[in-house]
C-alpha cells in the first residue's frame, strides 16, 4: 500500500506537504465557494448575536416580571395590614389611665411598635398631614373649613393616616383643610 502512494506521488510531480489541502477547481471556482462560505459565516454569526440579544432582552424581561409581581405582592399584603395598624391607634388612643391596666396598654404598645418596625422595614412611610399644604396626590380632603390662623389648603387636621410604599401611594391621608 505504501508503495502505491509513492507512485501516485511521482506521478503528481510535486507531493502536498503536511497539513496542506488539495481543492480542485479553477481560481474562479474557488474565489465563488470562498464568498460562498464567507457568506454562510456572516449569515450564521448574524443568527448568533439575534439569539444572544433575544435571551438578554428575556432575561431582562423575566427579571422585571418577577419584580414587579414580588412588589404587587407585597402591596397587597401591606394594604391588608394598615387596618389592623389602625385599629391598634385606635386601641391605644382610647386606653385607660388607671395604672392598674397599664400592663396590657404597654403590652398592645409594644405589639403596635414591632408592626409598625415590620411595616416600615418593607417600604411603608407614614405621608405627613398636619401643617403641610394639601397635594391631591397625597391627600384626600374630607372638609374645607374656614379657619384663622391658617392660610389656603393648609391641612388642618388628619381624619385617618396615609402610606406611602416607595414611589407608591398605598392609601392617601384622609384630612381636613383650611380655606
Amino acid at each position: 500500500m505504501q508503495r502505491m502512494n509513492e507512485e501516485q506521488l511521482n506521478t503528481d510531480n510535486q507531493a502536498p506537504e503536511a497539513g496542506e489541502a488539495t481543492v480542485a477547481g479553477s481560481p474562479a471556482e474557488l474565489a465563488q465557494k470562498l464568498a460562498a462560505a464567507e457568506q454562510q459565516a456572516e449569515e450564521y454569526l448574524d443568527n448568533w448575536r439575534r439569539s444572544v440579544a433575544e435571551l438578554s432582552n428575556a432575561r431582562k424581561r423575566m427579571l422585571r416580571e418577577m419584580e414587579e409581581f414580588s412588589r404587587s405582592a407585597s402591596e397587597r399584603v401591606l394594604e391588608k395590614l394598615l387596618p389592623v395598624l389602625d385599629d391598634l391607634d385606635r386601641a391605644l388612643g382610647a386606653a385607660p389611665e388607671d395604672p392598674a391596666d397599664a400592663e396590657w396598654v404597654n403590652g398592645i404598645r409594644m405589639i403596635q411598635r414591632k408592626l409598625q418596625g415590620v411595616l416600615e422595614g418593607e417600604g411603608l412611610v407614614q405621608i405627613p398631614a398636619v401643617g403641610e399644604q394639601f397635594d391631591p396626590e397625597l391627600h384626600h380632603a374630607v372638609t374645607h373649613e374656614e379657619t384663622p390662623g391658617y392660610s389656603d389648603g393648609t391641612i388642618i387636621a388628619e381624619v385617618a393616616k396615609g402610606y406611602r410604599l416607595r414611589d407608591k401611594v398605598l392609601r392617601p391621608t384622609m384630612v381636613r383643610v383650611a380655606k
